[in-house]
Parts: C-alpha cells; sequence; structure tokens
C-alpha cells in the first residue's frame, strides 16, 4: 500500500463523538513505553503524524487519522507504567473500553509489543478481554532493532508458545522497527487487503 495522505482528525474521549462515516478503522494500542507513536510515524511515512516523547503515556485521548482518504489509523492511550494518576487511569480504561465495544467501525486492533521482553501479564490480559470481546487483533512486535536475528527468532516462539497456553490459534502478528522501517510493508498490506475484502463484501451486498 502506498501511503498518498495521513491527516490528523480528531481527538476525543468520548466515542459517541468520533467520526460519523463508516471508513474502516484499524486501532493501535499497547503499554505505553512499547514506541507506538514511532511506529505510527513509520507506517504512515510522517515523521511527526503522532507525537513523540520520552515520557511514557503521551497519548491520552482517542486519535482519528485519516489515511488515503479512505480508512482510518486510529491511535489509543498506553496502558500500564504511564505517570498519570489512579482516576486518569480509570478513565482511560472506561473510553478505551467504550471505543472497542461500542464502535462498529472498528476493524481490528493491533497490540504492540516490546519484542525485547518475555511475554507480560499485562498485555496477555489485554488481549484475552479483546478474544472475550470477540474483537480481531493482530500482534505487532516492535523494537526488532534491538536485538540480533536468532534472538527475535527465539523471543517471537517464545511468546506464541505462550499465547497457545490460552488459545487455540495464534492471532496474525508482525516484526517491525520504526527505526529500520521493518515490517511496514507487511502490517500496511494486510491493512490493504482487509480493506480490499470489506468492500468486496460491501459490494455484494448493495451496502
Amino acid at each position: 500500500m502506498l501511503i498518498k495522505t495521513a491527516e490528523f482528525v480528531m481527538s476525543n474521549s468520548d466515542v459517541e463523538k468520533c467520526p460519523k462515516n463508516t471508513l474502516p478503522e484499524y486501532a493501535f494500542i499497547g503499554r505505553s513505553n512499547v514506541g507506538k507513536s514511532s511506529l505510527i510515524n513509520m507506517l504512515t511515512n510522517h515523521k511527526n503524524l503522532a507525537k513523540t516523547s520520552g515520557k511514557p503515556g503521551k497519548t491520552q485521548l482517542i486519535n482519528h487519522f485519516l489515511i488515503n482518504k479512505n480508512w482510518y489509523l486510529v491511535d489509543l492511550p498506553g496502558y500500564g507504567y504511564a505517570k498519570v494518576s489512579k482516576s486518569s487511569k480509570k478513565r482511560f480504561q472506561k473510553f478505551i473500553t467504550n471505543y472497542f465495544e461500542k464502535r462498529a467501525q472498528l476493524v481490528s486492533a493491533f497490540v504492540l509489543v516490546d519484542i525485547r521482553h518475555e511475554p507480560q501479564k499485562i498485555d496477555l490480559e489485554f488481549m484475552e478481554y479483546l478474544g472475550i470481546s470477540e474483537i480481531p487483533f493482530s500482534i505487532i512486535f516492535t523494537k526488532a532493532d534491538k536485538l540480533k536475528p536468532n534472538a527475535i527468532i527465539r523471543h517471537v516462539d517464545l511468546y506464541c508458545q505462550e499465547f497457545l497456553k490460552s488459545w487455540e490459534a495464534l492471532p496474525p502478528y508482525f516484526v517491525t522497527s520504526s527505526s529500520k522501517d521493518i515490517g511496514r510493508e507487511e502490517v500496511l498490506e494486510f491493512i490493504d487487503s482487509t480493506n480490499s475484502e470489506i468492500n468486496a463484501m460491501r459490494k455484494s451486498l448493495g451496502t
């Protein structure tokens, strides 16, 4: 997929105020130090589309970016480790779950995981929540440039083994590096292919 345009549309904490059209949406979420903003900028080929910061927890709202005028990339607040008050975390959790459970335009979530670490309980629990809620998702391993090739394979295998202790099958997963543009084409191709399937389905239904 060639990214021709990527533009910020809106930020809010109320799912009812999200864009009213029916364009498909892909939500990106992960722990607040996982490199989400850098990944979004890499995918869209825009250095400053999503705001990056040395301080975890920068994203605190539902952020909609319109890509190629035909789908939305949704940047959601990270979970865990962010230095915000307990009341703020509860508020994040509420509007995050509202988004996932009420947003009909949501096609798939991308759960970002730092490839350098062993499987984290907070990530696995969030994926379990998505599964119980019947929300399709993929895993994006970030920061692959920090490991050697053999270590990447070993860490991904370890994660898959841990995942399959609770799941019957693996979701789609991608290995990425924002600084090296690793995985960009694979993630965008997945979105492009999914959009094509949605358009074909809508056409067959006459919608």
